[in-house]
């Protein structure tokens, strides 16, 4: 996965940018918002999900513009391509000189990883982000899990919805039962995919770790329920999970939303078995998040035989000099992006080409 030509018009606060990065190591460098994370997030929508900062389409056209325009030429899967996104509204895809049906259909297309300092909170902050990091991996890499993580949420949505009606309703409990089975099965579906990725991610994150850690620490990571651990099969997973809906309907009447599934779920994640969310110290933390994220990129490479295009996005400056060396010999083979305020940060360990924004343009 390469890009030869990117080129973004009227995206946010860009007016007109157009670069034609290096294979390696590119720097875009200029103080705060000047455009600089902006420029990444272009990138990253072609990856076919949203972006990685708003779910409003509407918010990436540039103010008081009708329409953004975000283009790439780039090598993947053994041949030139092209891609084009036009932004209004909503988001327009043409691929190849193709209009797609949707911009989702990107997804498999064009892979990136994004790395930014929200995802050094990763382990610290709540299983809602962890959750985000799986689905955003998994989407990614097949796009029928995004279907059915689609299916999934709207079914929760519709049961929380008869929730909240039944104690006006009492003749809609009888219907809880047809929601289960719908909920149950498109949550198992979820679930397996989710256990699958976070066993692969065990593996690639502990010799990340291992590395990071100088061979001094062994790193784990388990998918959990809020009740134990899945067994593996889909077909069980779908029976525990429409059980335990039977358990806690009482107190999902009660709460008015539905407790258990999916949407409840968390990674846990050890360093030599204890948890590094209450145990672990801030550095071990971050180097977590660090093998989280290198992880996601090598287990793209070991399914697609893609390598993705890396997005740093001003994490240079919050790690230290350790952790920065290790990202950057762990990124050799890719074509990378890192956004900084000052590129000798990073000029000082590698070299590439490097681009300064100011105020949504190159100078």
């Amino acid at each position: 996965m390469l890009i030869n030509s990117l080129s973004v018009i009227d995206y946010r606060n860009i007016d007109f940018i157009k670069i034609n990065p290096s294979e390696n190591i590119n720097i875009i460098f200029g103080e705060n918002a000047q455009g600089k994370t902006n420029l990444l997030e272009s990138i990253w929508l072609f990856t076919g999900c949203k972006s990685f900062r708003t779910k409003k389409d509407s918010e990436l056209t540039g103010f008081e513009k009708d329409f953004a325009k975000n283009e790439i030429e780039y090598f993947a899967f053994g041949r030139e391509q092209t891609a084009t996104l036009l932004i209004d509204k909503k988001r327009k895809a043409i691929k190849n000189g193709i209009e797609l049906r949707s911009p989702a259909e990107l997804i498999g297309q064009f892979y990136a990883v994004i790395f930014s300092p929200m995802h050094l909170s990763l382990i610290q902050d709540g299983p809602i982000n962890r959750r985000a990091f799986l689905d955003t991996a998994l989407c990614q890499l097949k796009p029928n899990y995004a279907k059915g993580l689609a299916r999934y949420k709207h079914t929760l949505e519709q049961r929380n919805a008869l929730l909240k009606d039944i104690q006006f309703h009492s003749e809609l409990y009888d219907t809880l039962d047809v929601w289960d089975e719908k909920l149950s099965s498109y949550g198992a579906a979820v679930v397996f995919e989710r256990i699958k990725y976070s066993k692969l991610l065990s593996k690639h994150a502990d010799e990340i770790y291992y590395g990071i850690s100088d061979g001094k620490e062994k790193l784990t990571v388990e998918y959990v329920n809020n009740t134990g651990m899945y067994i593996e099969d889909p077909y069980e997973i779908k029976n525990f999970l429409l059980e335990r809906l039977h358990q806690t309907r009482r107190d999902d009447i009660f709460n008015k939303i539905t407790g258990i599934g999916p949407q409840r779920d968390d990674l846990e994640i050890k360093i030599d078995g204890l948890s590094v969310r209450k145990f672990g110290s801030q550095g071990q933390k971050r180097s977590c998040a660090l093998a989280l994220k290198l992880s996601e990129a090598n287990i793209i490479k070991e399914i697609t035989d893609e390598q993705p295009v890396i997005l740093l996005d001003d994490v240079m400056s919050e790690l230290d000099i350790k952790r920065q060396d290790y990202i950057l010999n762990h990124i050799n083979g890719r074509q990378v992006f890192i956004t900084c305020c000052d590129p000798a940060t990073v000029l000082r360990m590698c070299e590439g080409k490097t681009f300064h924004i100011e105020k949504g343009s190159l100078i």
